[in-house]
C-alpha cells in the first residue's frame, strides 16, 4: 500500500555544512559503516544537532550525506552516499518503504504481529527505530541529534496510515524513569498484546524497558522452545519471554528470576495465558548472582538455563569489569544445570564480540569442572539487520551448550 509522502519526515533545510576527514576512512564508509567520530574530523562540526552535513574524504571529495551532532563524540551519522542523492523527505520515504517492504516479506504469514519495523542504522535510516505490537507502534530517536533531524510527528502519521496502526507512541531517553508522548491516538492505556511465533504476548509500551519488550530475542526464545525439557530456570527473566517459550516447548516447571516484581506479574500472565498452571511456575525477586549461590548451596538443579542480563559493558571502559561479570555469571548457571543439561548464555554488550564471549562461556564452564558441547551459536533476527561494515549493530550474542553428564 503507497502512502503520501508527508511534508516533512526530517525537520533540517538549508544548505548543509561541510565536514573533511583527517583521518583516511574512506574505505570503512564506503564499506557501510555509518559513523564518524569528531577526532576523525579536520575540525568539529556547528550548529545544531541534527544538521545535516556532507562529509568528504581528505582531498575534498564527497564521501556521503548526514547529519550532525556537535555535543557529543559520535559528531557525524551517514545518511546516504549517493551523490545525487539529499537526505531530505523523499529520501526518508524511500527508505521508511524498504524497511516496511523487507517486515511484510518476514512476518507474512501472520505468526507474529510484533517486530521491529525499522532499526536505525540498520536500515539506513540512522538514529531511527520504530518497533509494532499489534496496531499499535512505539518510535524511538536516538539522542539529540536524531531528534533534531527526524520529525516524530510526521514519521508516526506516516507510518500509521502505511501499517494501519490505531496508535503510535514515542519513548523517549530518561535516566529517571519511562518517559514518552502519544503521537497517533491517546496513550495506551495498559499492556498491548501481540503474537510471536503463535505465542501470546504482551508490552507495555509506556512504563516498560525498551519498547515495551526484547524482540531481539525472539529467535533464540524459538530454539530454547526447540530443547526445552522438564526444569527451565530463565534468570533475568523480565516479562518472561524464554519461559514461555520454554513451557511451549513442553517444560513440566519454570523458575523466573528477575529483581523487579511487576515484571514477574507479567511473566505469570504469560504463562497463564498458555495455559500453564500456577504451580508448574515459580517466580523469585531476587538478585540473579545471590539466586544463583543460594541454589547452588542447596543443591537445586535445572535441565535447560537461559541466562540473558543487561549488557555489563555499555562502553569500552567497561569491558574488563564485564568480561569478569560474564564469566562469573555463566559459571553460576553452569553449576545449577543438571548432568546432561543445557545452558544458554546471552550477550547484548556490542563491546565483546561473538569470539571473545564464546571463549567467556568457555571459561565460565570449564570454572565450574564441566565440559560443554556448542549446539548452536545465534544472535539478532532479520528484522534487525544491520550493515556489513557496521560490527557494533552485531551486539547480540546467544550461545547453546550441552553439558557434560
Amino acid at each position: 500500500m503507497a502512502v503520501t509522502t508527508p511534508r516533512e519526515l526530517v525537520r533540517w533545510s538549508g544548505s548543509p555544512q561541510r565536514l573533511r576527514l583527517r583521518r583516511n576512512l574512506t574505505r570503512s564508509i564506503r564499506r557501510g559503516h555509518p559513523w564518524v567520530f569528531v577526532d576523525a574530523l579536520r575540525e568539529a562540526p556547528t550548529g545544531s544537532p541534527g544538521d545535516v552535513a556532507i562529509l568528504q574524504d581528505k582531498s575534498g571529495k564527497t564521501l556521503a550525506q548526514g547529519y550532525v551532532d556537535p555535543t557529543t563524540p559520535l559528531a557525524f551519522r551517514v545518511c546516504t552516499q549517493r551523490a545525487s542523492e539529499r537526505a531530505d523527505s523523499q529520501w526518508a520515504a524511500r527508505g521508511l518503504e524498504r524497511a516496511v517492504a523487507l517486515r511484510e516479506l518476514l512476518f507474512s504469514d501472520g505468526a507474529t504481529t510484533g517486530y521491529r519495523v525499522v532499526h536505525g542504522e540498520g536500515d539506513g535510516l540512522p538514529g531511527l527505530v520504530f518497533d509494532r505490537y499489534g496496531d499499535v507502534g512505539v518510535l524511538r530517536l536516538d539522542g539529540p541529534a536524531a531528534e533534531g533531524f527526524w520529525n516524530a510527528d510526521e514519521i508516526a502519521e506516516y507510518m500509521s496510515e502505511r501499517l494501519g496502526l490505531t496508535h503510535v507512541y514515542e519513548r523517549r531517553r530518561s535516566r529517571g524513569g519511562a518517559q514518552g508522548r502519544p503521537l497517533v491516538g491517546p496513550t495506551p492505556d495498559g499492556p498491548i498484546p501481540f503474537l510471536e511465533n503463535g505465542l501470546p504476548f504482551t508490552s507495555d509500551v509506556v512504563n516498560g524497558q525498551k519498547t515495551g519488550f526484547f524482540l531481539d530475542q525472539r529467535d533464540n526464545r524459538a530454539l530454547v522452545q526447540r530443547v526445552a525439557r522438564g526444569r527451565v530456570l530463565n534468570v533475568f527473566g523480565y516479562t518472561g519471554g524464554f519461559s514461555v517459550s520454554a513451557a511451549a516447548g513442553g517444560a513440566s516447571h519454570v523458575t523466573t528470576v528477575d529483581i523487579a516484581p511487576a515484571a514477574l506479574k507479567t511473566a505469570k500472565a504469560h504463562l497463564e495465558a498458555i495455559g500453564m498452571s500456577e504451580d508448574a511456575h515459580e517466580e523469585a525477586a531476587e538478585d540473579a548472582f545471590e539466586f544463583l549461590e543460594a541454589a547452588r548451596a542447596d543443591g537445586a538443579r535445572w535441565d535447560v538455563v537461559v541466562l540473558d542480563p543487561p549488557a555489563f559493558a555499555p562502553n569500552q571502559r567497561a569491558v574488563e569489569g564485564a568480561e569478569r561479570a560474564y564469566q562469573r555469571l555463566i559459571e553460576a548457571g553452569a553449576r545449577v544445570t543438571a548432568p546432561g543439561g543445557t545452558l544458554a548464555c546471552a550477550s547484548c554488550s556490542s563491546h565483546i564480540g561473538a569470539e571473545r564471549f564464546v571463549e567467556l562461556v568457555e571459561e565460565g564452564v570449564s570454572g565450574a569442572r564441566r565440559r560443554g558441547t556448542v549446539l548452536d551459536i545465534g544472535g539478532v533476527p532479520p528484522d534487525h539487520p544491520a550493515p556489513l561494515g557496521f560490527r557494533d549493530f552485531r551486539y547480540l550474542v546467544f550461545v547453546l551448550v550441552q553439558l557434560d553428564d
